[in-house]
């Protein structure tokens, strides 16, 4: 990419940007200039044909100034001076009278997490849909329960700039791609599907290898016909393992938006007034870490332009840290961590998790099992709810086991774990040495705005969930 502010061939130069913006901001605490560019393509092959195509292209800028607690925000898909200055204009708002003193510039880095890759128009427009119906093909010649086949393909390009009032400039280029593969199955009248997917901050041509999504296909079918096998939940409170990877989205949903910082500073997350304290059973290490290269969720530098970062948010069960973005970390009186993050130039920036993952332990998965003598294991989540106010969550699992006596039985169908996070982290008994990251399929939502996020889990042990189903 080139040295030169341009952005993105408009007219709008640096010197008449710069300007506006340290007018904005003086007697700020804080601010900068969002600027950004944007193309999205996802293709939908359904029932042996392509039901959707779309394309989508924007670009536009936010403008920022920060006073305290107050943030004005003027934004437009127009790159002019013009626009520049109405929206200086309501930014101006929030500062008043000023009195404030400019924060201190983002520290840069040279650190590339993504190649600068196009994987939107990487591959050619025939070569997608191609692909996507060898996958129908090959589906349903592998199994003749096949009644409905669903592949998709999504891939975005997202650029950025950040001017700020000191002159610091940073430019980032950040590629998307996801294959997911849905297939139902249907025997003696029952119908049940299954889903598997994956993807990241990369381009779509190793999604497409054949080996690649042949092993989605397959996974997608073998937890249908898992479904298809799968018998009432009991209900009841029980013991429940958590398989590794995709699982951690219970951490994310339960534990993780509980030690944002902007929940902990307003006093409104169960977390609150709880630095240095033990939270979790000993053993338990949290981390949100958004400099793993090439995941969903993770980021260069964050939208305010910090560095991203790998933050242990509990060590050994002691709350030692939040993820923090410059406003909230400024009031706290502690340093911004990366995770600034803003959904487009249309939103203002907040804290938000990038990948958040429990470190593994040194339990043998196998034994974790084996020492359950009643209860729940469970490998695959869909949706979830957390009342960030007391952690209390809801989640359904898409692929459960009965476990008995250690023995894993019976696939179990519409079961729920019921709890809240904090008191689910002081009840982990044991922690495998497997931990693994989720294929790349997360979004997580917050006030309205999504963001792309990662989860990481090891196999868990944890007393006394309950498990919501049908009568045991």
């Amino acid at each position: 990419m080139s040295d030169a502010f341009r952005p993105f061939e408009s007219d709008l130069d640096e010197a008449t940007a710069l300007s506006i913006l340290r007018d904005a901001t003086s007697g700020a605490d804080d601010g900068e200039l969002f600027l950004e560019r944007r193309r999205s393509e996802s293709l939908v092959f359904d029932d042996g044909r392509l039901k959707n195509a779309s394309y989508d292209a924007a670009e536009g800028f936010g403008l920022r100034a920060v006073r305290g607690e107050t943030a004005g925000y003027g934004h437009s898909t127009e790159l002019s001076e013009k626009a520049l200055r109405r929206a200086a204009e309501t930014a101006r708002l929030a500062v008043g009278d000023g009195g404030g003193t400019l924060a201190d510039a983002p520290k840069g880095t040279n650190t590339k997490l993504y190649e600068e890759v196009d994987s939107v128009t990487g591959v050619s427009f025939p070569a997608k849909v191609e692909t996507l119906k060898e996958i129908d093909d090959y589906a349903r010649a592998l199994d003749y329960r096949v009644v409905q086949v669903s592949a998709s393909l999504a891939a975005s390009v997202q650029e950025v700039e950040i001017l700020r009032p000191d002159g610091q400039r940073l430019v980032d280029f950040r590629p998307m791609a996801r294959l997911n593969v849905s297939v139902t199955l249907e025997k003696d009248g029952r119908r049940e599907a299954g889903n598997a997917g994956g993807g990241g901050r990369f381009g779509l041509d190793g999604l497409m290898v054949r080996d690649h999504w042949q092993g989605l296909v397959k996974e997608a079918l073998r937890i249908a016909d898992v479904n298809l096998r799968a018998e009432a939940a009991p209900a009841g409170v029980m013991d429940v393992v958590l398989g590794p990877g995709w699982p951690g989205i219970l951490l994310h949903e339960a534990v993780g938006h509980g030690l944002e910082g902007d929940f902990n500073r307003k006093k409104a997350s169960a977390f609150a007034g709880l630095m240095g304290q033990r939270v979790a059973a000993p053993g338990v290490t949290v981390l949100d870490d958004g400099t793993i290269p090439d995941r969903r969720g993770s980021i260069t530098f964050d939208d305010e332009g910090t560095p991203s970062a790998k933050n242990v948010l509990i060590e050994d069960g002691i709350l030692v840290g939040y993820m923090q973005d410059r406003q909230n970390a400024r009031l706290m009186g502690v340093p911004a961590t990366g995770n600034g993050r803003r959904q487009s130039f249309a939103h203002i920036p907040m804290p938000r998790m990038t990948n958040t993952y429990m470190l593994g332990g040194d339990a043998d998965p196998a034994d974790i099992l084996a020492d359950l003598k009643d209860g729940v294991y469970a490998v695959g989540f869909g949706g979830g709810q957390v009342d960030i106010t007391n952690g209390k969550y809801v989640f359904s699992c898409t692929e459960a086991y009965r476990v008995k006596d250690g023995k894993v039985g019976a696939p179990i169908k519409g079961a729920t774990l019921i709890g809240d996070g904090a008191t689910s982290l002081q009840k982990i008994q044991a922690i495998g040495n497997d931990l693994a990251l989720d294929p790349g399929v997360g979004n997580c939502g917050k006030n309205g705005q999504w963001v792309p996020v990662g989860v990481g889990l090891p196999s868990l042990r944890i007393g006394g969930l309950t498990v919501g189903g049908s009568a045991a």
